[in-house]
């Protein structure tokens, strides 16, 4: 680590003191409030959700007491990044063995600028450096305790705290509004998809209540479905200075995709099963780890797929269209999981996808009226999206330049952080 200033370095062990440990038979209480790895958010790094045990009940790994303004840092695949600060809310609460308490020796170190150094990147690559274990990647507690890290004076690690917790309250704030336009959007699908909007009696049907005039027909009767290929990888002749956007189910998350990680060339597309597609193709994910099986997207520009993708086109002469597929498909997201199949990794296929239930109202207007409604939404979302990686973006470049002393608080122009204008509310 290089810095340009005055600084001391130390290791963590030098600017923290032992935490205690709990041992339920001599610390008897009614009842624990225990977080363990899990209740760490990743994104937010910090603790999202705790569990209540009684001290019988009480999990093996609920050893360790925690005091307000300790830092945990999990150290089962530490490159995870589950990091958080304990709030006064949780204070001599109990987590974890699978965390590494760093309790801020208070004379020497802020609790804040303690939590902040964690984050800094040395830190990070010196603890990934130090994991054992293929299956089960971790460290042991000396090994956080032995990473260095800058010290300033206390007074400029709480100026530097205090820049750096500004734009992460601010970058939660945004996250929020992400979660709240997100759950807005959950329930007017809910309304519209199953109400619409012409105050109508409802009826049942194999995708649940609709209103009574709309009707139920099969993706295969509205449109065309098929799916792409995957040049040989072996073949560099299909991929070296590739200029086809060629798109990988990981791609597909309810989006317009404008661009793809990797492109094939012409004789890739023409020597192989992979489809040229137009754009405003709806994609959906046949298969895929985790949530990814299910998703939908639209294409924004010309480009082929590979084979885990179906790529779905209305006929010229259906009501429906790709975007209310899109926001319908959505909608249904969970009920289409369902229905794969197979052993270890469930997946789709193009005949359940063609087999799909679609709900929609013959009335071209409502359908547009629809569509508009979730595209307002949508555009929330991505708004707050935006927000957040500018923020995400700002925050690391500054814990760098403060850590390492590049920047010096006095030189910010406080009233200059923040997102650009072309970011503002709409």
């Amino acid at each position: 680590m290089t810095l340009l200033t005055e600084w001391d370095q130390c290791r963590l062990s030098e600017v923290t003191v032992p935490a205690s440990k709990w041992n339920p038979r001599r610390d008897l209480r009614s009842s624990i409030r225990y977080i363990d790895v899990s209740a760490v958010a990743r994104d937010e790094l910090r603790i999202v959700s705790e569990a209540t045990y009684s001290s019988d009940d009480a999990p093996s790994r609920a050893r360790k007491i925690v005091k307000t303004g300790d830092t945990i840092f999990a150290t089962i695949r530490p490159t995870l990044r589950r990091i958080a600060q304990i709030p006064s809310s949780l204070d001599n609460e109990i987590v974890s063995t699978a965390f590494c308490v760093l309790r801020p020796a208070s004379q020497v170190i802020d609790a804040d600028f303690l939590y902040f150094a964690t984050q800094f990147e040395p830190v990070m690559k010196g603890i990934a450096a130090m994991e054992s274990g293929a299956s089960y990647p971790a460290v042991r507690d000396v090994d956080v305790l032995d990473q260095v890290i800058p010290l300033p004076p206390l007074l400029e690690q709480r100026e530097i705290a205090a820049i750096l917790n500004a734009i992460r309250t601010t970058l939660l704030h945004q996250t929020q509004c992400e979660v709240s336009a997100t759950s807005l959007k959950r329930a007017t699908m809910q309304e519209v998809f199953t109400g619409g909007l012409r105050d109508e009696t409802q009826k049942e049907t194999e995708t649940g209540p609709i209103p009574e005039s709309w009707v139920v027909e099969a993706i295969k009767d509205l449109s065309s479905v098929v799916s792409g290929g995957t040049p040989a990888r072996r073949t560099p002749k299909f991929w070296t200075r590739g200029r086809i956007p060629w798109v990988k189910t990981t791609e597909v998350d309810y989006c317009v995709i404008q661009k793809t990680e990797e492109y094939i060339t012409q004789s890739g597309l023409e020597q192989s099963p992979a489809k040229l597609l137009p754009p405003d193709t709806l994609l959906l994910a046949m298969y895929g780890q985790g949530v990814t099986r299910g998703k939908v997207a639209i294409l924004g520009v010309e480009a082929a797929c590979n084979q885990a993708c179906a790529a779905i086109n209305p006929h010229d002469d259906v009501v429906v269209d790709t975007k209310y597929l899109y926001h319908f498909l959505s909608f249904r997201y969970e009920a289409i999981r369902r229905l794969a199949h197979g052993g270890q990794q469930q997946n789709l296929n193009l005949d359940i996808v063609r087999g799909l239930p679609v709900a929609h109202p013959n009335n071209p207007e409502e359908q547009g009226e629809i569509v508009a409604i979730l595209d307002t939404i949508d555009r929330k979302i991505d708004l707050h999206r935006k927000k957040r990686a500018v923020l995400n973006d700002l925050f690391k470049a500054l814990l760098h330049k403060l850590m390492t002393g590049e920047i010096r608080v006095g030189d910010l122009d406080l009233a200059a952080i923040g997102p650009p204008s072309s970011l503002s509310e709409e």
